[in-house]
């Protein structure tokens, strides 16, 4: 059974959704605020409601775009591009003799962040087991960055958000305990390279599943996701949970698209620079499925990307990071990650080395960074390296199999992470983590050299080695592998098929 009140909040949500504006109203969509940050560069759409057949005019920086509101009421204007601008200037929408004014309003970079609860986790709780977060959590200046938390309710259908429920803060001590620790850090290394104000539209919640968050259309448009959509909405959540890449429903928030239509949909098409993207733990705990989730990737980010009009928007996310050794899922889930990169414009931080025996790692300061090196490599125009090593092909010759990477980063390294330090290199230490195995789908441990810009791997209990893998397990104790640009290999397995996706069926 379902927790939350679906049933009673149908009819309600119909009423607001369906109905029109009254005769004399005039609004902007929730999104709009005191604060925020407009995206520069693109065509800029302002939204909302007035009367049917009104005129409504949009006036932001020396700039006044016409529109008439169609017969439900609704209308939209698009702004020309602008240039980044520190300066807060009044944002104003007119139609007969009603005006709304959002004041300070600036120019810079916008992005989504979204996911479960290591997205949402905040600096606050960080802080409490790093001084260090605390310490930059209590800096008193402005550092650029404006946040807007988006927690409206899931929903069965497309909902407007609630403007008294949600506001654009200005980074400050005040406002950064409650903000989400991965999106503050990505805003700040943005902020500092690119000296613009970086907005965050942050809409994560903790212990979901990512089906909740993916438009229902979107399901419908994958073969391998449409038993998902069929079976929830029967509501066979027992049969749902069986299916290959089955997933546990837990409450009216993991139901396909409902996430999506409470928190996103309302958002959307607000112009935004990309997205940033935390999640997966509830799906791929006891009794969860990871596989297919490359495939509830690929229908989330082409979801988004149609409901913000922007078909190459581009889509960074994060690799699950090390969680005990039982953590089957986790395993293959971050497989299933690594290979969701096949999907265009998309970016992974990879948070293998990031040792942690809590489910919210306290480190999100390297997380927030690393996510943050993409976009400014591959937008921004930094000269910087984005990932880690990532699998590219292993050549089998004989006992020998031979492992070449793409984004080698100034070359291949072994070294050891502590804290919030950088990774010192360990030349003197052997390569850990590598493992092969024969057509016995057997893993066992294997020796590991870099040579160049490989690595070259053997065991003698493996004479024919047919697949290789490397930091595959729930919590790997040692995984040494990085480029000299100092970020970490990506786990990683040659045989899909040989990994396995949950503990054998006596153990469960």
């Amino acid at each position: 059974m379902l927790s939350g009140n679906s049933a009673l909040l149908l009819p309600l949500l119909a009423v607001v959704c369906l109905s029109g504006p009254p005769a004399n109203a005039l609004s902007a969509a929730g999104v709009f605020g005191n604060h925020a940050v407009l995206q520069q560069g693109v065509r800029v759409p302002v939204w909302g409601t007035a009367r049917g057949g009104a005129e409504v005019k949009i006036s932001f920086a020396g700039q006044t775009q016409t529109v008439t509101a169609n017969n439900e009421g609704s209308w939209i204007a698009w702004l020309r591009a602008m240039k980044a601008s520190r300066e807060g200037r009044p944002l104003k929408i007119r139609s007969a003799d009603l005006t709304i004014q959002f004041e300070n309003v600036v120019v810079g970079e916008v992005w989504l962040a979204s996911g479960q609860s290591n997205m949402q986790w905040t600096l606050k709780a960080c802080a409490s087991r790093l001084a260090e977060v605390k310490t930059v959590m209590e800096e008193p200046r402005d550092l650029g960055i404006r946040m807007l938390r988006v927690d409206a309710p899931d929903s069965p259908q497309v909902r407007s958000l609630d403007p008294n429920r949600i506001r654009w803060q200005i980074d400050s001590p005040a406002s950064r305990p409650s903000q989400s620790a991965v999106a503050f850090y990505f805003a700040r290394k943005l902020a500092r390279e690119l000296s613009v104000p970086i907005g965050i539209i942050e809409s994560s919640w903790g212990g979901k599943p990512i089906e909740g968050f993916i438009p229902l259309s979107a399901f419908t448009r994958n073969a391998a996701l449409r038993p998902v959509a069929s079976l929830a909405a029967a509501n066979k959540l027992e049969e749902l949970q069986s299916i290959k890449g089955g997933v546990i429903i837990r409450n009216t928030a993991g139901m396909p698209g409902r996430i999506f239509n409470g928190r996103l949909a309302p958002v959307a098409p607000y112009a935004v620079a990309g997205s940033i993207w935390y999640q997966g733990e509830s799906n791929a705990g006891k009794g969860e499925d990871p596989r297919n989730y490359r495939h509830k990737m690929d229908a989330l980010v082409a979801g988004w990307r149609h409901a913000f009009q922007q078909p190459g928007m581009p889509f960074y996310s994060v690799q699950l990071p090390a969680y005990r050794d039982e953590a089957f899922g986790w395993t293959r889930l971050r497989e299933e990650q690594r290979l969701s990169l096949a999907i265009q414009n998309s970016g992974m931080a990879v948070t293998i080395d990031l040792r942690d025996p809590d489910i919210h790692p306290a480190n999100k300061v390297d997380v927030g960074e690393r996510l943050a090196l993409w976009p400014l490599a591959r937008q921004y125009g930094k000269d910087l390296v984005p990932s880690g090593p990532l699998f590219k092909e292993a050549h089998i010759t004989g006992s020998t199999v031979r492992v070449s990477f793409h984004h080698l980063g100034g070359g291949l390294m072994i070294a050891r992470k502590e804290g919030l330090s950088p990774p010192l290199e360990t030349p003197a230490t052997d390569l850990s983590e590598f493992e092969l195995a024969g057509v016995d789908a057997v893993w066992h441990a294997a020796r590991a050299e870099i040579e160049s810009e490989e690595v070259v791997v053997t065991s003698p209990s493996v004479p024919r080695p047919v697949a290789v893998r490397y930091a595959c397990s729930g919590a790997p104790r040692n995984p040494n592998l990085y480029n000299r640009a100092g970020l970490p290999a990506s786990p990683f397995c040659s045989r899909l098929d040989f990994l396995p996706w949950a503990p054998p069926r006596s153990e469960k």
